[in-house]
């Protein structure tokens, strides 16, 4: 009986080796936690504000998924690269890391706004600020800075005034008051006014334009790339730019205007036929005059409507639907008489231009 039990014992060695050796091995220090710097540190300028924005890291320095981070420290300096945070500028709020969102390949943005004072802002187009971020980890402790990115200095000016808004046939007018006089022209900074529109219910913007400032008093800008029925809101800032020797030139928006609405009602009629000419058939046709304009141009176009008279009457409307192409003949003349005739041009809304000019002509 107990032959079989001694058998057992050479395998029950060679588990307890096998399991030895799985766990043979140095051990591993326990992680800093410390988050890994951010290396996409990004920055945008309005007026005196300074947008920073990261991606909030989701892994350590030694590759472990970060469970938690701390405060970010806002750091800046006037030289061009930060050796080391000092005193903060600012500190953005712990939030949540990336780490928890990995599963679903999702990214969590930082952002912070900083505030330059007017000490901060110079004449002076070279000067620049740096910025940089240190991510702290729940202790307080970080693994260095960011990436660094550069600011301009440069001040930047206030809205213009007086911005309004007027619909007309062209499109929608918009004029504004210029107090920007006798810009240096061997100056690198120059200054232009950059115009916004948004149509209401969307969150994308549209350049209408950028209009260099000069030293007219008023300007004037004719948005003639509207839908009709549709309503706009409008915005206009002072753009500070900075031209540099073989590189694009810096911009740096000012803040803008307020929104003003604008509904693009089309209560404008197209413009008027013009080359009016009538002509008769010639002997032995059957009797009709044939008329031919030049055409209107007007995108919204719908066609045109003929009248017709005879001396000493009212002109009356003779064709029954809209003509689409610019000519007319008329067959409902008769020999001997002389009529008057006049086009005018209707767009897709049903705004009638006023009548062109008359021409005659005389049936054989």
């Amino acid at each position: 009986m107990r032959r079989p039990t001694l058998t057992l014992l050479p395998a029950l060695g060679a588990l307890l080796m096998v399991t030895a050796c799985a766990t043979i091995g140095p051990p591993q220090p326990p992680s800093l936690e410390l988050p890994k710097p951010p290396s996409d540190l990004r920055a945008s300028r309005k007026g005196d504000r300074v947008i920073l924005t990261w991606t909030v890291p989701s892994v350590t320095t030694d590759r472990q998924t970060v469970r938690g981070v701390g405060p970010t420290e806002i750091c800046r300096g006037l030289e061009p690269a930060l050796t080391q945070c000092g005193a903060p500028a600012g500190v953005a709020a712990a939030q949540p890391s990336s780490g928890a969102a990995q599963s679903s390949k999702q990214k969590v943005a930082g952002s912070y706004t900083d505030s330059l004072s007017g000490q901060l802002q110079r004449d002076d187009p070279s000067s620049f600020i740096t910025y940089a971020i240190e991510v702290l980890n729940a202790g307080g402790r970080g693994a260095g800075l960011s990436n660094q990115v550069r600011v301009p200095l440069v001040r930047t000016l206030p809205p213009p005034r007086d911005f309004a808004a007027t619909v007309t046939g062209q499109g929608v007018v918009l004029t504004w008051t210029n107090d920007i006089r006798s810009v240096n022209p061997e100056s690198s900074i120059h200054y232009l006014y950059r115009i916004y529109r948004r149509q209401e219910g969307s969150r994308q913007q549209t350049v209408v334009a950028d209009i260099a400032a000069r030293d007219a008093p008023d300007l004037t800008l004719t948005d003639s790339g509207i839908e009709w029925e549709k309503t706009y809101e409008y915005h206009v800032a002072t753009v500070t730019a900075i031209a540099r020797e073989n590189k694009p030139a810096v911009q740096v928006e000012g803040d803008e205007t307020p929104e003003i609405r604008v509904f693009a009602d089309d209560i404008f009629p197209p413009a008027v036929p013009a080359g009016l000419q009538a002509v008769a058939s010639g002997p032995g046709q059957a009797t009709f005059i044939d008329l031919v304009w030049a055409p209107v141009t007007d995108v919204d176009l719908d066609g045109y409507n003929v009248y017709r008279h005879e001396e000493g009457s009212a002109p009356v409307k003779i064709n029954a639907t809209l003509v689409k192409t610019p000519a007319y003949r008329d067959a409902s003349v008769v020999s001997g008489k002389s009529y008057f005739y006049s086009v005018s041009a209707v767009d897709v809304r049903g705004n009638e231009s006023v009548r062109s000019e008359e021409a005659s002509e005389s049936v054989p």
